[in-house]
């Protein structure tokens, strides 16, 4: 119950004095050349890990009625609160060790802390390097060494399950006062205090930072006469409420905030603090004690986001360790809330108010996680059964369910009617001392390998290999596998049973008879609603009229409504979002507008609802949620599924006469434009609703015709009300929200009620509006003509319906979640322009950072809109603002035809003059951006511009966004990369890899500027470089090779994208020309889809693990980390700088594209100013400022916008669409149709013909504005960016927008809080890439050197540890470096014994061969551009191999070439996103072959779900001897087959004969063996694309394949 201890202000990114002082002293040093210990532990104790490892050679109806003590005594709500909810994110590596036979022993304890320490890297450090962020362990209460301690105090000896010890974290000024409470507390409960033990501990190994808050921690002893065991344990979690209760009363700040129980268990012990993993022991001197004996131990090291010191955020926590993030919490906590006046089990005996609240946003997701599982656990129920219910596997579309285990969804499908799922990124490893488990989230987003050996001992890590003995212990070890997606394992260590997935759940769900309990609950079908209306219902000048009132524009209807129902899905636009933000708008804007969506960047991922969708859904339910405690038919009586929120009329109609569900319909409407009054009246409405007993309210604006006098309460608003309003009184579960509404068009629409607390949305006058547009004339001609698609009334809804359910599905995908009904109430979002009276009314707990509109102001926007629609009489057509498409007199767009005719005009003739025209346009434009109501106040007088450095200067800190080539076209890529490297800044290659004869300088341009190599170009200059000086890394890894990467300056990691971060890139297939497809590895005119995760960054310990292969291949290039700005961006860039990042770019939500939803491009990301600020404060408060270089890239366009961000604490500036229109982009907005007039968005060859950029023109515009900015500095009195920069308390506000005086931009104005003025920035600029130390491959390099310099062949042999990551990624870049990625003659032939860390075998060239014997972690292959890897268990293993998991997930992931053999099973996702790499495994898990584009792989074992998803080239054989492959592949493009013929029966055969011989596979020989007869066994998949090949069809048509885009120039 930490968040009682702690008030909100320490919780979030704040220091105590002693802190801030520390950080000010630490970040005033010189960075360490590492970002965190974890790296610095690796390395400096390579040797000692080593050495370690090889020393071990050896009750009542569940009715929604508050219980009558809640309603004697209500216990409090507490609203969850977004902004101290991102302050803190984290990530782990846990695991846990357990003997079945309860064996107590020392060496459990010292093995958990071994494998614990070798898990550093998993974990992070504070800004001195030195204090972790946490670790700790979890293992029986140690009676022999606690007794021993009793003896020598003359106290009696203690007896296992009879006495109850705290761990309790005293705050060291208050340390009597603290005891003195905890005892008074447990003597009211009963309880004989036995005594008080001080922990011995060695301070010294603390680390400075974590020494500030290092607490007194002493243990205390109670027992209770006559009470033993389970009641003994439910009376200790009493007490411990009593005791952090009583501590937040005290009135002392000190004790509130610091007194914390780590646990009071007469079972369990916990010890952890703020320390690295290899200290734990160091510092709690009882766990190297011989007397310290446990039969289980849980160990986890914690990543945290920030770096001030929280003793009680380490884990373990009280019943388990959590790695991953909670991407639901607040919604989780707001439902918590809700639901705890209706918790009641009689052995509370009536005192369940006195434990809440459960649950606060002050305490981490990990921490309120653990609470309310406890305190489920204390209720009574299994620990299994409480992890299953809370974080519940995918139970649709899942054939092994339904074939092995169906018992199992009626146990998943009733307990959602009761509880939401606790959503994102999670492994789980939990103990209630009894038993021992490990649970996986739902999508297998964390690593879990497990094993057991024949002394019945159970182990389960995040890494193998953390004990050192795969090798020595390969005898004993009997089974090894993993926990799949959803999947729990649990250890019982007092019946001695070990239970893998299937038994544990199917045991859960046949306990009770879940399937009839089901019978009470209803899908919406069985309430028999009708179809689509197939008429249009008003008449159309009224239904215009509608339209207006309700903030409808043309472009609303025409290019969303009338899309969507033509077309099924949501439109596609390019560029970026660059009118006015809602709240700068000079025109009313619909409440929904001032929302941005937020998603998921580093700490979590986000999910792919196009190839992963299996394990979404958008089911939800409507009715009372009973008594959670209580389970049985009642609490779910009369609940209706719904299988989408999106509602038809019909459908509405039939839930508001269920008599069940006695809905109440109320009307949401104000009048006098009093809409605060009429808030409260419908708040009052719908709680006396309730009370009167309706489980279902429809809040409704449905009008046939417009009254002047009855304004409509904006939906969202209403609907935010009364979900609060519910909340606060305790009623919120036992009545649902549905809204009925006409100001629900879009998915954004749908998508905010939904989070703000709406079960269902009847989007009624956009269903109109689909029938009236299919109804018009109009439409019918255009029809007749094929000109759109020929549907019916009825048709046309369903499409407009279904593209609303797919972006919902996309919506709730960007922020990490599966089940809509989690996203239910969640809050996901931040608010612009709205104020503290909006928010505190309608979005308690949403982050509103700049204020705003007050509801009479909002009131005006909404009685504006109404008056309009009122007003005309006859209507023709509604108005058109101009939202996505510039038009003259409409909304204000940045990027404007105008403005790029000037800038064209400057550019091309190079004229001072003519760009004084363009930035007086540029500067006196409407506001469109926060930075624009702000200007400077230096307090300094003007100097002469000779004062001020160099344009050359200021010029290198410039550099160009990630314009991928086949986005833009080749002409456009080289020229921005000519112009940038003429200039000394950088450009960037974006997504879709660079070809290789622009690694080189021209030498054959004549007098005219032209040269042969770059036909193409004009304006060329020997000694010009076409080489992208940054490379990025986006999530397709299309083009991206290990010579690729060794030919950057820089390594740019694209997490998000501005224009529509959460989601994947997206290349049209009419795009995908064959030299696009050359370079991208990929087949011509077949789309190209880059996944929405990279799916080796599911959190920020896997970043960190990207950066470490980056910097291990190019050890000269820095890595750099693209985020989007947002709330909390500060939080998790504090996490990318601690992951070793070198730079970490910031871009806004204005940010172009060429190709996105309009919804993203429109209603997701925040403004660049706002990322900039908050990255820069948040890293100089955390004393991290000066490990990296911050670069701002979003809509910058000037010089002023320079000297803003810069201000901001940006170091770096990006130009993306202005760098575009220097070159001579017109701002058509077709990008994504390949249509671009003047080819600069195009892949057609005759309209690349037509391009008009030359380098020049780039270059001129880079240098206009470096001038720009010297004279801007010289009129402030500054001589240089570095003065400047990080100076926000030289901004001040000059204006406000028109519709609100109340926009507070003081975040942008005001300092750090440690009031730290920073000016070394151009240190940070020139300072080295941080490095990984030393590494296996520096020896290995020296006896390979020959061999590579002469190309011969060298054979190394070596052993290899889990710390030992990236594994052949050094030799592969520096051979490629030579050579290239296929053109090495030599062979470097290296033999391996152990357990391979991380990214073993990553990025590889041909020539490089690796064998290991033992095993592999994750990303195995990862980027392989050739070469060979083979992996085998240890010899004499008892297990069957082809049944064991060798290699972890995420094998071979953006490989282009290459070869993996693996005698053993993969885990999930086996070759995503692979191009050309061959692969034989012996089973997969699921998603294997996901997005692959080319390659082939053999499995030889059985598979999981999902296969070939989105697969567009390659080929995969499968052994499907039982006939169950078809039902998990993913059928949408590959087809299935035989393998019949010949060319396709001898590549299987070539495959399996190297991978016996590599691996020496016995089942392959088996299969070899038998090949006539076991190739009928085999199934083929292929995508069309592959459909003419011989492997595929007899009758294949063979064609000439140029072998290369270009011949490497020497």
């Amino acid at each position: 119950f930490f968040p009682a201890l702690f008030s909100r202000s320490l919780i979030r990114i704040s220091f105590t004095k002693q802190t801030s002082a520390l950080v000010m002293a630490l970040s005033s040093q010189k960075p360490a050349s590492t970002a965190h210990a974890a790296s610095r532990g690796a390395r400096a104790s390579r040797s000692s890990l080593r050495g370690s490892h090889r020393a071990q050679a050896s009750r009542q109806n569940g009715q929604a009625t508050p219980n009558a003590a809640a309603a004697a005594n209500p216990a409090p709500v507490e609203v969850g609160c977004m902004d101290t909810i991102l302050s803190e994110r984290d990530a782990c590596g846990v695991g846990f060790i357990a003997s079945l036979e309860g064996k107590r022993t020392h060496k459990t304890v010292s093995d958990a802390l071994r494998a614990c320490g070798c898990m550093e890297h998993r974990g992070a450090c504070s800004a001195d390097n030195d204090s972790g962020d946490g670790a700790g362990i979890m293992t029986q209460i140690p009676w022999k060494l606690l007794n021993v301690w009793a003896a020598e105090n003359g106290l009696a000896e203690m007896a296992d399950g009879e006495v109850g010890v705290g761990m309790i974290f005293l705050p060291k000024d208050h340390v009597d006062k603290c005891k003195a409470l905890a005892e008074e507390k447990a003597i009211a409960e009963g309880f004989e205090v036995v005594g008080w033990r001080a922990v011995p501990v060695d301070e010294s190994i603390v680390g400075q930072y974590a020494k500030v808050t290092l607490p007194h921690i002493e243990q205390m002893f109670v027992k209770k006469a006559g009470v033993t065991g389970a009641d003994l344990e439910r009376e200790l979690f009493v007490v411990r409420k009593s005791m952090e209760q009583a501590a937040l009363a005290s009135g002392n700040d000190s004790i509130a905030e610091n007194f914390y129980v780590c646990n009071i268990s007469c079972k369990t012990i916990v010890y952890k603090g703020m320390l690295r993993s290899a200290v734990v022991g160091e510092f709690y001197l009882d766990l190297k004690n011989e007397d310290y004996e446990s039969a289980f131990s849980i160990y986890h090291r914690r990543f945290s986001t920030n770096t001030n010191p929280k003793w009680p955020l380490a884990q373990p926590m009280r019943m388990l360790g959590h790695n991953g993030e909670i991407n639901t919490l607040l919604g989780n906590l707001n439902w918590t809330a809700s639901k705890q006046a209706t918790f009641s089990d009689e052995v509370w005996e009536g005192r369940e108010s006195e434990m809440m609240p459960l649950c606060t946003s002050s305490a981490s997701d990990s921490a309120n996680l653990d609470r309310l599982a406890e305190f489920l656990i204390k209720s009574g129920r299994p620990i299994e059964e409480v992890i299953m219910l809370l974080v519940p596997e995918a139970y649709r579309n899942h054939p092994e369910m339904t074939e092995e285990y169906p018992e199992a969804a009626d146990f998943y499908e009733y307990w959602e009617g009761l509880q939401e799922g606790w959503d994102g990124p999670a492994l789980l490893v939990f103990s209630d001392g009894d038993k021992i488990g490990a649970h996986l989230d739902r999508n297998g987003l964390r690593p879990a390998r497990f094993w057991r050996t024949s002394d019945n001992m159970i182990y389960v890590a995040s890494e193998v290999g953390v004990l050192g003995d795969v090798i020595t212990n390969a005898k004993n070890i009997v089974r090894k596998g993993r926990l799949g997606p959803g999947h729990i394992l649990l250890a019982d260590i007092e019946n001695g049973t070990f239970k893998e997935h299937k038994e544990v759940i199917s045991e859960l769900a046949s306990a009770k008879p879940y399937r009839e309990w089901l019978d009470t609950v209803r899908k919406l079908k069985d309430l028999n609603p009708g179809k689509y209306v197939e008429t249009s219902q008003i008449e159309t000048e009224t239904c215009l009229q509608l339209q207006t009132a309700h903030g409808y524009g043309q472009e609303d209807v025409q290019l969303i409504i009338e899309s969507m129902a033509a077309n099924g899905i949501e439109p596609t636009f390019c560029m970026g979002d660059d009118v006015p933000l809602a709240a700068l708008s000079d025109r009313p804007q619909m409440i929904s507008d001032y929302f941005k969506q937020r998603f998921a960047q580093v700490t979590n991922p986000p999910i792919d609802p196009l190839r992963e969708g299996l394990v979404m859904s958008l089911e939800m339910r409507v009715g009372a949620k009973g008594n959670m405690l209580a389970a049985g038919a009642e609490a779910v009586n009369g609940q209706v599924i719904l299988n989408s929120p999106v509602l038809i009329e019909p459908e509405l109609e039939v839930l508001q006469a269920d008599s069940e569900l006695n809905t109440k319909t109320l009307p949401m409407f104000f009048k006098g434009g009093d809409l605060k009054s009429a808030v409260d009246k419908l708040c009052a409405d719908a709680e006396e609703a309730v009370k009167a007993g309706a489980k279902l309210l429809v809040l409704s604006d449905r009008v046939t015709e417009l009254n002047s006098d009855e304004v409509a309460i904006p939906s969202l608003l209403a609907v935010g009300a009364v979900h609060h309003h519910l909340i606060a009184q305790g009623l919120r579960t036992q009545s649902s929200i549905v809204a009925d509404t006409a100001q629900a068009f879009s998915t954004h629409h749908c998508a905010v009620l939904v989070g703000y607390g709406a079960s269902g949305v009847c989007p009624w006058l956009a269903l109109e509006t689909c029938r009236q547009w299919r109804e018009a004339p109009r439409t019918v001609t255009l029809m007749q003509r094929g000109k759109l698609p020929d549907v019916t009334v009825v048709e046309c809804q369903h499409n407009f319906r279904k593209a609303l359910n797919k972006g919902l599905l996309k919506i709730i995908s960007k922020i990490g979640i599966s089940l809509l009904s989690s996203y239910h109430g969640a809050q996901i979002f931040e608010a612009y322009g709205l104020g503290p009276e909006v928010i505190n009314t309608s979005f308690k707990g949403s982050v509103s950072r700049v204020g705003g509109l007050s509801m009479d102001e909002l009131a005006k926007e909404s009685i504006s809109l109404w008056e309009k629609g009122a007003a005309a009489d006859s209507i023709k057509k509604i108005e058109n603002y101009g939202a996505l498409n510039s038009r003259p007199g409409l909304d204000y767009h940045g990027n404007n035809p105008e403005m790029a005719k000037l800038l064209h005009k400057a550019v091309r003739e190079g004229e001072d003059d003519l760009y004084s025209v363009f930035k007086e346009h540029v500067d006196n434009r409407q506001g469109i951006v926060l930075r624009d109501f702000m200007e400077f106040d230096t307090g300094r007088e003007a100097i002469a511009v000779e004062e001020v450095e160099p344009a050359i200067k200021i010029m290198e800190r410039f550099c160009t966004g990630g314009m991928s080539l086949g986005a833009i076209s080749r002409e456009t890529h080289e020229v921005i990369a000519i112009a940038m490297n003429r200039i000394g800044g950088m450009s960037n290659s974006g997504e879709g890899g660079e070809d290789i004869v622009r690694f080189n300088p021209m030498q054959d341009v004549d007098g005219d500027g032209n040269s042969p190599t770059f036909s193409y170009l004009k304006g060329l200059k020997n000694g010009d470089s076409a080489r992208s000086a940054i490379k990025q890394v986006a999530s397709g890894r299309f083009g991206v090779t290990p010579q690729f990467l060794m030919e950057a300056s820089q390594i740019e990691i694209k997490v998000a994208q501005g224009a529509k971060p959460g989601e994947g890139g997206q290349l049209p297939g009419k795009k995908v020309s064959p030299y696009i497809a050359k370079l991208r590895r990929s087949k011509p005119g077949v789309p190209l889809i880059s996944p929405p995760p990279h799916h080796d960054i599911y959190s920020i310990e896997d970043l960190a693990q990207l950066i470490h292969d980056l910097h291990h291949i190019n050890r000269q290039a820095k890595v750099s980390v693209k985020l989007v700005a947002e709330v909390g961006i500060g939080t998790v860039a504090s996490g990318v700088a601690k992951a070793n990042a070198d730079v970490i770019q910031i871009s806004g939500h204005d940010g172009g594209t060429g190709a996105s939803p309009v919804s993203s491009i429109k209603h997701c990301g925040g403004p660049t100013e706002m990322g900039v600020a908050e990255t820069h404060k948040t890293l100089v408060e955390n004393g991290l400022r000066e490990r990296v270089t911050l670069r701002a890239d979003g809509g910058l366009r000037s010089g002023r916008d320079v000297l803003m961000m810069a201000a901001l604490g940006a170091d770096e500036y990006g130009f993306g669409t202005v760098a575009m229109v220097a070159a001579g982009c017109i701002m058509a907005r077709v990008c994504h149709t390949n249509n671009c007039p003047v080819g600069v968005a195009s892949q057609r060859e005759e309209l690349r013909a037509r391009f008009p950029g030359t380098p020049e023109h780039v270059a001129n515009f880079m240098l206009f504005v470096g001038e720009e900015v010297r004279q801007e500095m010289a009129a402030l009195g500054v001589r240089s960016l570095d003065e400047l920069i990080g100076r926000l308390d030289w901004l001040k506000t000059k204006k406000q927008p028109t519709k609100t005086q109340a926009l507070d931009l003081s975040y942008l104005t005001t300092l750090p809080s440690n009031g730290d003025i920073e000016q070394r920035s151009s240190e940070r600029r020139v300072s080295i890439p941080h490095d990984n130390g030393p590494m296996l491959e520096d020896e290995l390099l020296k006896q390979a050197q020959s061999a590579i310099d002469s190309q011969g062949e060298v054979t190394i042999d070596s052993d290899i540890i889990n710390t030992d990551r990236s594994f052949g990624a050094f030799l592969g870049g520096k051979i490629a470096k030579r050579y290239g990625d296929r053109d090495f003659k030599g062979a470097v032939n290296v033999n391996l014994t152990g357990s391979a860390g991380q990214a073993f075998g990553a990025m590889i060239v041909e020539g490089l061969n690796i064998s290991l014997v033992g095993e592999a972690n994750d990303y195995v292959g990862k980027g392989m551009g050739g070469g060979s890897i083979s992996i085998a268990p240890p010899p004499g293993s008892p297990f069957d191999a082809g049944e064991q998991s060798i290699a972890g997930n995420t094998c071979l992931y953006g490989a282009t070439g290459g070869k993996l053999f693996v005698n053993g099973r993969a885990g999930e996702r086996f070759a995503v996103r692979n191009s050309l790499a061959e692969a034989v495994v012996e089973g997969v898990g699921d998603h294997a072959l996901e997005y692959m584009t080319g390659g082939c792989v053999v499995c030889l074992g059985s598979a999981g779900r999902n296969i070939a998803a989105g697969m567009t080239g390659g080929l995969g054989y499968f052994y499907d001897k039982d006939n169950k492959l078809a039902a998990r592949v993913n059928g949408e493009i590959v087809k299935l087959q035989t393998v019949h013929t010949k060319a396709g029966k001898a590549k299987l055969r070539s495959m399996v004969e190297e991978h016996v011989q590599r691996t020496g596979s016995a089942f392959g020989q088996t299969i070899l063996d038998n090949f006539d007869t076991e190739v009928e066994n085999f199934i083929m998949l292929y995508p069309p694309s592959e459909a003419n090949t011989p492997e595929v069809t007899d009758d294949a048509v063979t064609e000439e394949v140029e072998e290369s885009v270009t011949v490497q120039a020497k």
